[in-house]
């Protein structure tokens, strides 16, 4: 503890001592008050201005050092002072000691209380950035709650100085006039009790209220007056409008439809969105062929001694298409407009909070044309558009009686009570000099690819670029995977990125880092032209040029927000693509609503669903009841090998929060599962609150990591430490032992030792071992 701390805490304490021993708190007395109001009456009016300054100290003092007295201090306020006088001097004095008493308790206690307490503070503090004014208003209102509580916990929080201060002097004035009145009529009081009646109380207790109905109210008109410019309809088509029929939109529009309201869903393109087209689905069915292949060339470390697979490339992918339609009913037209689901196909664009235009057409499709530049035709149905490297297949959904000719657009409008915006993202494209002369392929197009990669160059070694470079890698290619930051997997502890790294060399790819693409070219050579990336060193600028005939694109991904309407509207988008919204996915505009990676601030299937929840019962329900959406436990995972899995904070996050941990680790090459898959590489990682089993976060390396988090991901939803794991019976032998092992690492090193001294002296006692 600082001097300075140690000093004020050695002086308030001699205060507080002298106060109570030599019996200074006795003149602080209703008592004692009554028997000495005339010698105090007619010293003040002998020396006005020298009673006001020594009262005001007094006062200032006794609330400043939290000393029972104010109250009878108040009183006298009123008896030496008269109503409106004392009202002035007592509601300035109270304030100026309530605030140094809030001063005082931040500067000694907060650090302390957010070092122990930190996850719990944070909460706080959040709601007090919002509302903090509000709550301590009705605190203050309310005098059934003591003030010199309030000063010291509103010490411990973010609430600034002048909102303390501010509020507490408005908050303080009607309970002020109470006491300066009683204190007018001290003659008559009989106990400090009979000041504050029930009836009093029961007026200051709605008094209290007010601020929250306050808050209502304002709620009420904002939201009238951000409506009042759009003409309410008298008759609504829909409950809900949700736009986007990826898994956010899918999961919101189930909810609706399950709770009986009338709900459509809007779809430009493919239902499923890119998790079941062109993300989740086809990456890990190409992941599961490549590593059948990887562990086929591992054969010897299964105790074969070779081994050997024909394939042909074509039918791994054509395997891939072949999963994506195995899943589709699940997210099929049919499947929705079966759960009571009105799919519409086509261009929405919000014109009005209450309504949405939709521009259908089954022929109009979005067309990558080489060099993967995008186009938008209106094509006759029942044709294929094969490009290169791109392939769309358009289908006519609604065939008329003359198939030659393509269908005509039609606009319709829509009205609807509330609306959820959730249209996906799309791969980030940089703007690379010569980039728009090469053929290139993204997470979305990849899927296309028929002819096996030679050469492959990835940009972005992030989730998505590790998984695809290392799924390449699998099936032979020369993978070269280039990334910008100075490791992989930026989000990662430097532990992880740096066995991933160890890995993938080890798998054969080629891992650049710190580097950034400059330009791209084609280099002429004796045989042919190849396209070629030229990289920049971003400390040194080093330059290197690598060689390729496939490159991927994988920086990231982008909002879809663009041609909704929302710009138009004033929704408010913000400098990452996404739109804002509050604690309940709301927009600016109160019955506008959007989930998932529109929303951020994840780009995980599972995130769009479970927002999806949160958007979809607050727009239906918002006006009855609200869910704030909650992003404690969620968990990720990067399905490369081994997989790495995370919940809640890693190390490098808690570091850089200043949040205090304890590391438990847990090797998985003591697993016996683990050795015996020939899997006994990585770790489970655990950062716990110091000398506490409450988790804080956990990551794991190591072979079906995404599957064993889980146990973690909800014991940390409900509260669970580590002792509830290590209690728990896990089957032997599987890679979920491993978090019962970490479990025991934990109990191991917080063994009690002076209790286990006293046991072992015990048992030697019962043998008789003196």
């Amino acid at each position: 503890m600082k001097p300075s701390r140690i000093i004020i805490i050695i002086l308030a304490g001699a205060v507080m001592a002298a106060f109570f021993n030599l019996d200074i708190h006795h003149y602080f007395s209703l008592s004692s008050l009554k028997a000495n109001i005339d010698h105090i009456h007619a010293w003040q009016s002998s020396h006005p201005f020298k009673a006001v300054f020594i009262y005001m100290a007094i006062y200032i003092s006794i609330t400043a050092l939290s000393l029972p007295g104010a109250t009878i201090m108040s009183l006298a306020g009123g008896a030496v002072f008269g109503l409106w006088k004392g009202v002035i001097i007592v509601s300035f004095a109270s304030t100026i000691g309530a605030t140094l008493a809030f001063i005082v308790s931040r500067f000694l206690f907060r650090d302390a209380i957010e070092a122990r307490f930190a996850e719990k503070l944070a909460i706080i503090n959040r709601g007090i950035e919002k509302e903090g004014g509000f709550y301590l208003f009705s605190l203050r209102l309310v005098p059934i709650f003591p003030f010199f509580i309030i000063n010291m916990l509103m010490g411990l929080t973010k609430i600034s100085t002048m909102t303390f201060t501010f509020v507490s002097q408005i908050g303080m004035l009607p309970a002020t006039f109470v006491y300066i009145n009683a204190g007018r009529h001290l003659s008559q009081l009989e106990s400090l009790q009979g000041i504050l009646s029930p009836g009093l109380l029961s007026a200051f207790a709605l008094l209290g209220i007010f601020p929250i109905a306050a808050k209502k109210i304002l709620e009420v008109i904002k939201r009238q007056r951000v409506m009042s410019a759009y003409k309410k309809p008298k008759k609504f088509d829909y409950n809900l409008i949700v736009i986007g029929g990826g898994s956010a939109g899918l999961v919101a529009s189930y909810i609706a439809a399950a709770v009986k309201a009338k709900v459509a869903l809007i779809e430009r393109d493919k239902m499923g969105g890119d998790c079941l087209n062109t993300g989740c689905v086809p990456s890990k069915a190409l992941i599961k062929s490549a590593r059948v292949l990887s562990q086929v060339k591992r054969a010897e470390n299964f105790g074969f001694k070779k081994g050997e697979i024909n394939y042909n490339f074509a039918d791994v992918m054509e395997r891939v298409h072949r999963i994506i339609k195995k899943v589709e009913p699940h997210d099929s037209v049919e499947r929705y407009t079966g759960l009571g689901v009105t799919c519409i196909k086509g261009d929405a664009t919000i014109t009005s909070p209450y309504e949405v235009t939709v521009q259908t057409s089954p022929c109009k499709v979005t067309v990558k044309t080489s060099p993967c530049k995008v186009t938008v035709k209106t094509l006759p149905c029942e044709v294929a558009v094969k490009t290169s490297p791109c392939e769309v297949n358009v289908k006519r959904t609604n065939p008329g009686e003359d198939e030659s000719e393509p269908e005509k657009e039609e606009r319709v409008t829509l009205t609807t009570r509330s609306i959820i915006v959730a249209t996906g993202a799309s791969p980030f494209v940089p703007d690379i000099p010569g980039l728009d002369q090469i053929d290139f392929y993204t997470s979305d197009t990849i899927w296309n690819i028929k002819k096996h990669p030679g050469k492959m160059l990835v940009l972005g070694g992030g989730p998505i670029g590790c998984e695809l470079a290392q799924a390449f890698s699998s099936f032979g290619s020369q993978v070269t995977i280039v990334q910008r930051g100075s490791r992989l997997m930026k989000k990662e502890d430097p532990e992880v990125s740096q066995l991933v790294k160890e890995k993938f060399e080890a798998h054969g790819i080629t891992v650049i880092t710190g580097y950034i693409p400059k330009k791209f070219s084609f280099i002429k050579e004796s045989h042919g032209s190849f396209p070629a990336c030229h990289l920049e060193s971003a400390n040194d600028k080093n330059e290197k040029t690598i060689k390729f005939n496939t490159l991927l694109i994988a920086l990231g991904r982008k909002p879809n927000v663009k041609g909704l309407g929302l710009e138009k509207l004033g929704i408010n988008i913000l400098s990452d693509g996404t739109i804002e919204s509050g604690d309940f996915l709301e927009t600016n505009i109160p019955n506008i609503f959007c989930a998932g990676d529109v929303a951020g601030p994840y780009q995980f299937t599972h995130t769009a669903a479970h927002q999806s929840w949160f958007a979809s019962v607050n727009a239906l329900f918002g006006g009855i009841r609200k869910f704030k959406v909650d992003y404690r436990t969620i968990p990720w995972a990067t399905f490369i090998e081994p997989e790495v899995a995370r919940v809640g904070l890693n190390e490098s996050e808690a570091r850089k929060k200043n949040i205090p941990f304890e590391i438990t680790r847990f090797d998985l090459s003591d697993l016996d599962r683990a050795i015996a898959d020939s899997e006994n590489h990585g770790f489970v990682k655990i950062l716990t609150v110091p000398g506490k089993d409450k988790i804080i976060g956990v990551t794991i390396v190591g072979s079906h990591a995404a599957d064993i988090i889980a146990e973690f991901v909800l014991a940390m939803k409900h509260g669970l430490g580590l002792n509830k794991i290590l209690s728990t019976i896990h089957i032997y032998p599987t890679m979920a032992e491993a978090n019962k092992y970490a479990a025991g690492e934990w109990k191991k090193a917080h063994a009690p030792e002076k209790l286990l001294l006293w046991i072992e002296k015990f048992h030697a006692w019962m043998r008789n071992d003196f």
